[in-house]
């Protein structure tokens, strides 16, 4: 039998047949077959455990068969088995709200349009949103001078439809990265500081400084108007802990994610947009200030080798590839002593001051959930080196577990890990971007079970805008593993994020039929995906 074409439909046929496509052509859900991205959108043969099903009429070039089979139309479903969670865990769901809610006057943006969002928000029966309560916003003006008023206004708003909260202490600007649509300096009194003394900020190799959030290196140092930089972050958890205290009292807000870096993330901000960095570029080494610079040289004295006591001088640029680099290359500089050497004291800066900061944060909010936030840096994870996680500060190469350690460090402060990136599919990032060798796949699973090891909760969220069925079965695949023998699952999921676009008819429906997986209901539509409006597909 020859096939000839084939069209998708769900009618039934008294000859359904599986389609086996000659071996050099892929089944992808945004490549290989003749059909727009917009008709084959939420399909996934990774979402779940059964592979894609697709039924399908085929044309048959035989004198036998009738020529009725030559004309057949597209119906409004394609057909795509997907797992059934109904009766599974319960995984409760926050929305992000949109990065600007609050304005630099501590007041609720179109307060009026927000409420309708979060009454919507809550006929879904969505468990609660995220709100980042930002540094800038907050101690905007002077040390120690902290208004709450439009976050207090914002949280009475929530409370009154029985939604949670989670508060993300936001201690980085807002501006510049992916998804940024406001932005939200630091605090107008420390950029003062930063004027005179710009190593108070990370900087790179060039000696350029990254405005986004503070330098580690100053977490001991008094060089904030008399306070260090855990002094201030501890004043300012510990005034927000004190002003919402009928909201911990409540439970309406459930968890505190502690900034800890750039984006929120407990990362160095190796990869700035603002500096020319492009995807799928290795980034830089941020150790450059005076602070950690004088760090690396007394850790170099105390292991003997004085010369040590600088940044590798064969990293290239941002936008390097890691063959391209006499440091990342395979069997390169990054796996000699000095390497080791430099890699360990650099990632174990970043640990030290997750450390630090989650302590403050148990003393300032004694017996609230805490959690902290990683950035599922997947590009070059193919590679030996894994060279764009070692510039973030993730010592994740080939021969040596770099998760592990951060795991164990959250586990000493009883602190969740929020980790990114759990809608990407491995296959997608090596049609589009094949040069990058990337496995987000791969890394959500080391991730994901160097904190199961270790028994602490693992929250995530999407790292893109996510309105299709193909991701949301993907994300619910990583929510919950099929098969655990412990049955571990995702403490929560937060979306990414409130917008007009996830309000819209069709994108909420998938939105609200997402919801329902997550929390273990039923759904009626099991296995098949609507097709998109015209509209729809010109907006892919």
């Amino acid at each position: 039998m020859e096939v000839s074409s084939i069209r998708l439909t769900h009618t039934v046929i008294p000859f359904p047949v599986s389609v086996k496509l000659p071996t050099p052509v892929k089944i992808s859900a945004r490549r290989s077959l003749p059909l727009s991205v917009g008709d084959w959108r939420g399909v996934s043969i990774f979402s779940g455990a059964r592979k894609l099903v697709v039924s399908a009429k085929v044309k048959q070039i035989e004198d036998s068969m009738d020529d009725s089979t030559d004309e057949l139309v597209d119906d409004e479903f394609l057909h795509v088995e997907e797992r059934d969670f109904s009766g599974t865990a319960c995984v409760p769901v926050y929305v992000m709200l949109p990065l600007g809610v609050i304005d630099m006057n501590s007041e609720v943006v179109e307060s009026e349009e927000l409420l309708d969002q979060l009454r919507t928000l809550k006929s879904v029966n969505v468990d609660g949103v995220m709100v980042d309560c930002w540094w800038g916003i907050v101690e905007g003006y002077k040390p120690q001078v902290y208004n709450w008023s439009g976050y207090k206004k914002l949280f009475e708003m929530i409370r009154e439809l029985g939604l949670k909260i989670q508060v993300v202490m936001s201690f980085h600007e807002c501006g510049g990265n992916v998804g940024d649509d406001v932005n939200i300096k630091l605090p107008e009194w420390v950029r003062e500081i930063g004027e005179s003394n710009p190593d108070i900020y990370f900087t790179d190799r060039a000696g350029k400084r990254n405005t986004e959030c503070l330098t580690w290196g100053i977490d001991k140092q008094r060089v904030l108007r008399g306070r260090t930089g855990l002094e201030v972050y501890f004043d300012y958890m510990r005034s927000f802990r004190v002003e919402f205290d009928e909201f911990f009292e409540a439970k309406i807000i459930t968890e505190i994610e502690v900034g800890l870096g750039p984006c929120g993330e407990l990362r160095y901000p190796s990869y700035p947009a603002q500096f020319g960095w492009k995807y799928p570029g290795i980034g830089e080494f941020q150790c450059y200030d005076k602070y950690l610079m004088k760090s690396l040289k007394e850790a170099a004295e105390a292991r003997g080798h004085s010369f040590w006591g600088k940044g590798p001088e064969n990293t290239e640029s941002y936008n390097s590839t890691p063959h391209g680099t006499g440091f990342f290359r395979d069997g390169g500089d990054y796996d000699s002593y000095y390497g080791r050497f430099f890699l360990n004291w650099y990632s174990r800066v970043l640990i030290d001051h997750g450390d630090r900061v989650l302590a403050m944060a148990n003393l300032a909010f004694e017996e609230i959930h805490i959690a902290a936030k990683l950035s599922g840096i997947h590009w070059w994870y193919k590679t030996a080196s894994h060279a764009a996680e070692l510039t973030a500060g993730f010592y994740n190469s080939s021969n040596r577990d770099g998760y592990g350690p951060i795991a164990a460090m959250l586990k000493k402060h009883e602190s969740a890990l929020n980790f990114t990136c759990v809608e990407l599919r491995t296959l997608d990032q090596h049609e589009d971007y094949p040069e990058a060798l990337a496995d987000p796949e791969g890394l959500v699973w080391q991730v994901l079970n160097a904190a199961w090891d270790v028994s602490i909760p693992v929250a995530s969220e999407n790292a893109l805008p996510c309105y299709d069925r193909e991701g949301y079965n993907k994300i619910l695949a990583n929510a919950k593993p099929l098969n655990d023998p412990d049955g571990r699952h995702l403490s929560c999921f937060t979306y990414l994020r409130l917008n007009p676009t996830l309000m819209e008819s069709q994108n909420f429906k998938e939105f609200e039929r997402f919801l329902k997986r997550m929390h273990g209901e039923s759904v009626p539509d099991l296995g098949l995906v609507p097709r998109p409006t015209n509209q729809e597909s010109k907006s892919e």
